[in-house]
């Protein structure tokens, strides 16, 4: 059961970080994009750039802040799916970064606060192919 309530808080997390995002101009391209690499929650774009947006959504930050859960790990493999997206859609040469979105929503149904980290980190492996 906790499974999905925890898929619901992502699935709403998502949807307020692309109307969050929208409001500071971005053009959402595709939501919790699938590829045999993993998943890519949020593809923006930010004028010429393509965002890659991973967005973490918890009900508090006492088991620590949500952005701390994009870990090494969820880095390496978020950039090689990036890399995908890109040489699947002709865009290897396009200007790319990581954003990560955290938001903490409180159960008590009280406003969400929503924390924006653009260029979070840099691509993680060997040949970087973003600017």
């Amino acid at each position: 059961m906790r499974g999905i309530l925890a898929k619901f808080l992502g699935d709403d997390g998502e949807r307020l970080a692309a109307q969050f995002l929208r409001r500071q101009g971005f053009k959402i391209l595709a939501r919790q994009y699938h590829t045999k690499l993993g998943e890519l929650d949020l593809i923006c774009r930010e004028g010429e750039t393509i965002v890659f947006v991973e967005v973490k959504t918890r009900r508090s930050d006492a088991a620590g802040r949500p952005e701390e859960a994009v870990t090494f790990a969820k880095q390496k493999q978020l950039t090689r799916a990036a890399l995908a997206f890109l040489k699947q859609h002709g865009l290897l040469e396009c200007a790319a970064r990581f954003d990560v979105v955290s938001i903490v929503w409180p159960a008590d149904s009280g406003d969400p606060s929503i924390d924006h980290y653009r260029d979070a980190f840099p691509p993680v492996g060997s040949g970087q192919m973003f600017s």
